[in-house]
């Protein structure tokens, strides 16, 4: 188990380290960021002054290298646009974006694990198929066009809930029914998937024919089993839930990380972005390696067998 987490965690710091070194390549590639900042009637030496106050005139390597020390030291460096810690307005925009994420991920799981469960409790009966039916017309609807469909039916036409904003919880049901539904979706065939798959297994069969009650073998042995990959599932899709809050964020001016990352990249912010990507990876990273951790709580057997086969190899 040891030899797994190790393996897990060296991975982890591997594409954390992908990452930052991608991030910092690709924003500096796609232009020279005094460009977009600045006027195009900006006198040179005003210019070569921004130039220089954000590091832009040191060669590429030295940049690269003061940038991976700044972040080891969580420094992200000041923002292009207001001259404020670039980590500053990671910190204040998160809280938005977890709010938003949770909330997705409860309606998600609230809808979507039900239906995946009762549809293979079901299976090929009409409740399966129109289960399936709307959790492919979820997870097939783009997020924007299911957000401004939703603001033009209950914000403009019905006028009962805002469009935009987050003064109340009331402006946080449009972008967590945009932002869950798709996820509701995707994660209703996942769940039919796994539990079909457990219902298939021999010690299922085994509980049926000792006379266990359904719900029982529903409860007690399939949903246990079945949530191993479940699980994974979620934690994979912890990267969809930040790249959609992006447009739904963006959609119902929602001043979360998502929509933050957008204005920072339509500005050439440089430093709020690295902030902003190298923040969101490390979001995915840590959960995902927790989703492993959890694993082997679950299934001890998957830490001793990796183990064993890496002490082999």
């Amino acid at each position: 188990m040891t030899r797994f987490l190790a393996l897990r965690v060296g991975r982890a710091l591997l594409t954390l380290f992908l990452c930052v070194s991608g991030v910092f390549i690709a924003l500096r590639a796609a232009g020279d960021p005094a460009d977009i900042m600045l006027s195009m009637d900006t006198p040179p030496d005003v210019r070569e002054y921004y130039r220089d106050l954000w590091g832009l005139n040191q060669p590429l390597w030295e940049q690269y290298l003061r940038y991976l020390f700044s972040v080891v030291r969580g420094d992200f460096g000041l923002s292009f646009a207001d001259e404020r810690p670039a980590f500053t307005a990671v910190v204040e925009a998160l809280p938005k974006t977890a709010l938003l994420g949770f909330s997705a991920l409860f309606l998600a799981l609230v809808i979507g694990l039900p239906l995946g469960i009762l549809a293979a409790i079901r299976h090929n009966s009409v409740i399966d198929r129109l289960a399936m039916a709307s959790a492919v017309f979820g997870y097939a609807i783009p997020v924007f066009f299911l957000g401004i469909l939703l603001i033009l039916l209950f914000a403009l036409k019905l006028r009962v809930l805002p469009s935009a904003g987050s003064d109340s919880l009331v402006h946080l049901i449009l972008p967590t029914v945009t932002l869950g539904l798709p996820l509701a979706g995707r994660l209703a065939r996942f769940a039919r998937t796994a539990t079909l798959e457990v219902l298939g297994k021999p010690f299922i069969r085994a509980a049926r024919g000792r006379g266990v009650l359904p719900l029982a073998v529903i409860l007690r042995h399939a949903l246990p089993n079945a949530s191993v990959p479940l699980l994974m599932f979620l934690g994979i899709e912890i990267g969809n839930i930040l790249a959609g809050a992006a447009v739904t964020e963006t959609i119902f001016a929602w001043p979360g990380l998502g929509r933050l990352v957008v204005d920072a990249v339509a500005t050439r912010d440089l430093p709020v972005v690295q902030a902003c990507i190298v923040t969101v990876t490390l979001i995915m990273v840590v959960s995902n390696l927790l989703v492993d951790v959890l694993h082997i709580l679950i299934d001890p057997r998957l830490g001793g067998f990796r183990g064993a086969q890496g002490a082999h190899a």
